[in-house]
């Protein structure tokens, strides 16, 4: 069975040339105020649990277990099936894929191998470092056989996330980005700074930058900035100031959550952003441009520029 919602976006993006990267959201949350949803009644083993054996619950998400080998390969193989079915140009994942919030991993499955590892059971205290370390290892190394499965299938994939801002995502959904980059197993990342206000955006941009990223893996980095959300729409200013300081600071992309704010107030943004920091046409880049790993500074600007100005097509 395929997804006719995917084939109608695919065939509508390839009419006026735009890319198709499909976002799993969801990840591994199995239901939102839902007590689990159909996943965990069909599966209940599969259940993340906390010190007390409760289902993991935050933010109103409940969630999967993202620790164990039977989710994670369920998760993986939903992946695989798009990579494998579809006319695409990459996959995404997000502040849910790959994660767990910090409070999971206290399942009997995670505490056997935990205790076979290092003969004792994990601690009581979900935040303690060496235990939030050893999970979030676990999760990045599924990561990275996601990275490998996709780029056996084709090459030329992008692999991007879109995690939280580390360290709150490590320590909060056991996200370990700056390993992610270590490792080279995510082609492109958009940290989502989500703030809504341009002082607060600045500050966490330049930490991004002194701390987190170098010179070399600058060129994965396209940060994710928030448009809108509920009745919540960002004003032409504030986003045309974080895009040109962006710039500033060699960062030559950037990811808008999301599409619909583009289109408020008869399409406002959306014209400001084409006669403006969007005015230029250029290329969407490809694996190939970060695959070098050691890619100038000159030429990540001009690869990345691509990434700005999708809009083109649309206006």
């Amino acid at each position: 069975m395929y997804c006719t919602g995917l084939i109608t976006a695919i065939v509508e993006a390839r009419r006026v040339g735009l890319k198709v990267i499909p976002w799993f959201e969801y990840g591994f949350a199995s239901s939102y105020n839902l007590n689990g949803g159909i996943l965990l009644q069909k599966k209940p083993e599969w259940a993340a649990r906390d010190c007390k054996g409760n289902l993991v619950k935050k933010n109103g998400f409940e969630w999967l277990n993202a620790l164990d080998p039977q989710v994670q390969e369920f998760l993986l193989n939903l992946v695989l099936e798009v990579v494998k079915n579809y006319d695409i140009d990459g996959i995404q994942g997000d502040d849910r894929f790959p994660a767990l919030p910090c409070e999971g991993g206290y399942d009997q499955v995670t505490v056997t191998r935990y205790h076979q590892q290092f003969h004792h059971n994990p601690p009581q205290n979900p935040k303690d470092w060496q235990w939030l370390q050893w999970r979030a290892n676990i999760l990045t190394d599924f990561l990275a056989r996601l990275y490998q499965e996709v780029k056996a299938v084709n090459p030329n994939l992008l692999v991007s996330m879109a995690p939280n801002i580390y360290d709150w995502a490590f320590k909060e959904y056991l996200q370990d980005s700056p390993r992610w980059l270590k490792r080279g197993i995510v082609d492109i990342i958009h940290p989502q700074i989500y703030r809504r206000d341009f002082n607060s955006y600045r500050a966490i941009a330049d930490k991004l930058i002194t701390q987190q990223f170098t010179n070399v893996t600058r060129s994965k980095l396209a940060p994710g900035i928030l448009i809108k959300l509920g009745s919540y729409c960002i004003s032409p200013e504030y986003l045309v100031q974080a895009i040109e300081y962006n710039r500033q600071l060699g960062i030559q992309g950037e990811v808008f959550f999301f599409y619909e704010g583009l289109r408020e107030n008869n399409n406002t943004l959306a014209k400001i952003l084409r006669n403006s920091v969007y005015a230029k046409s250029a290329s969407f880049p490809t694996f190939s441009n970060w695959s070098g790993g050691g890619v100038s500074n000159s030429k990540a600007s001009s690869i990345l520029q691509g990434v700005e100005r999708l809009f083109r097509n649309f206006f």
